[in-house]
């Protein structure tokens, strides 16, 4: 299987491989693989191969190809594609087919992509693991006995194992970056605003991002090239034109600043992920960048303010799955009270429940302004960190999670553990800005280590290049 999405367009320009030969490929690896590993919840075989089909007819007609022609590509399961599931890995909607296609959805369609299927999830996108999937179990394809993180699990472990050269997750809290770093990819949550939500099942509508997983940089940079712009049908899509995210790709490092976090040096920190850091610092400031320390002071918050932010934005969107409309609906019902009670009951799993607990609590009356209204203001702290802290450095580096992947069933009984895998990612969902995990070795268990980096509002291309840079240096033969 051709890993990289710049080794599959050099093939299939120069016809060494064809479209199908390329579906077919990932497709037969999905069936050889995808039983152990879980990634997928739904393979559109067919309807891939007839698409890569047509693609190469089209090429041997000598027609004018979009960027991601004949490429496969997964997709998270709270993404909407017209006329096929979109379940969330929920009972509630397992059996949901969507009328329409999400704008990310129509970009890639138009730029020629293939869709190879739709990947297992946290229900609902709440957990940090994988295993609140109420449809199916995934495994980590680099350590099996671990979680792929979360929970973006699938579109991660799909594109570690081959299945697919990219994939699309979706972030709230950290749900592409730490999976990405947990199976040694790389993802990348954008600006918010910069890719429509428009079509995907909201979660948390102020923090929600979709964004592109790949094995490398470059690869991210050009499917975050295809999926970015404004729609009108998100009314928080930025209008900020679309630069080109590949431009810094391969540019010097020199002059460069670097910003490294005072409030992230804990002691939980993985001994391998520290070196990681250090080796990281060490490359740059020999490539002629300035690394400098600098504060994020409401750090410490951000974990208790995304726990009450996310949680009163998902008790609102997710009042809409009642049973009435294109949910699971109980039977045996005897009234509207007991419909509404029991399909819900019934429908949701025990971590998407407590969540919705947890934020019409935090929403009601007595207890709005203090929980929820102080959460926004701490947020708007966190914000004002991030800014001071750019005026400083161009970029940020940081571990994307304290440890590397943790076992399976490890932290399902303890919600607070499995919160706290998140305590490097949530703060720039926090602040909207931009972020990209790479993977940076492996620990003494052979399970992968991520970094990190963020960068201010729509400081992507920039980004994309350091994170370039220092993914080919932990790859290079030491």
């Amino acid at each position: 299987m051709l890993s990289t999405l710049g080794s599959i367009r050099e093939k299939l320009g120069s016809g060494e491989i064809s479209s199908e030969e390329l579906v077919q490929n990932c497709l037969n690896t999905i069936q050889g693989q995808d039983e152990k590993i879980g990634a997928f919840l739904q393979v559109h075989g067919e309807k891939a191969l007839e698409s890569a089909r047509e693609i190469d007819r089209r090429r041997q007609q000598g027609e004018a190809m979009g960027a991601l022609a004949g490429i496969p590509i997964a997709i998270k399961d709270n993404i909407n594609i017209e006329g096929f599931h979109t379940t969330c890995a929920s009972r509630m909607l397992e059996n949901f087919i969507s009328p329409y296609d999400a704008t990310v959805i129509q970009k890639l369609k138009a730029a020629g992509a293939i869709f190879l299927g739709k990947t297992n999830m946290d229900e609902f996108a709440m957990g940090s693991s994988t295993e609140h999937s109420a449809l199916r179990k995934t495994v980590n394809p680099c350590a099996p006995s671990c979680v792929p993180g979360g929970s973006s699990g699938g579109s991660t472990a799909a594109v570690a194992a081959g299945m697919a050269p990219l994939a699309l997750g979706s972030s709230t809290g950290g749900s592409i970056r730490q999976p990405a770093a947990f199976c040694g990819v790389v993802g990348l949550k954008p600006t918010y605003g910069r890719v429509s939500r428009y079509g995907l099942v909201a979660f948390g509508s102020s923090l929600d991002q979709i964004g592109p997983i790949a094995s490398d940089v470059p690869g991210c940079a050009e499917l975050l090239q295809v999926i970015a712009g404004h729609d009108p049908f998100d009314s928080t899509s930025a209008p900020n034109p679309v630069e080109d995210f590949s431009a810094w790709l391969g540019q010097p490092l020199k002059g460069l600043r670097i910003g490294l976090v005072s409030e992230f040096e804990t002691e939980g920190l993985q001994p391998e992920i520290q070196a990681a850091l250090t080796r990281a610092t060490a490359f740059l400031k020999a490539q002629g960048a300035e690394c400098v320390t600098i504060q994020l002071p409401h750090t410490e918050y951000a974990i208790p303010t995304y726990y009450l932010i996310a949680t009163a934005e998902a008790s609102s969107n997710l009042a809409r799955f009642d049973g009435v409309r294109y949910t699971k609906r109980a039977e045996g019902i005897r009234n509207l009270q007991e419909m509404y009670t029991q399909s819900r009951n019934q429908g949701f799993g025990m971590e998407v429940k407590r969540r919705i607990l947890l934020g019409t609590y935090c929403l009601s009356s007595g207890y709005y302004e203090g929980y929820y209204l102080n959460a926004q203001r701490v947020r708007t702290k966190i914000i004002e960190d991030y800014q001071q802290a750019f005026q400083k450095c161009d970029l940020i580096l940081a571990p994307t999670t304290p440890t590397s992947a943790f076992e399976i069933g490890e932290k399902t009984q303890d919600p607070v553990a499995m919160y706290l895998s998140d305590i490097f990612t949530v703060p720039a969902n926090l602040a909207g800005i931009p972020a990209i995990s790479f993977p940076s070795g492996k620990d003494q268990k052979n399970r992968p280590i991520g970094l990190q980096l963020m960068a201010p509002f729509f400081g992507e291309a920039k980004m994309l290049g350091v994170a370039d840079h220092l993914h080919r240096h932990f790859a290079a033969p030491s």
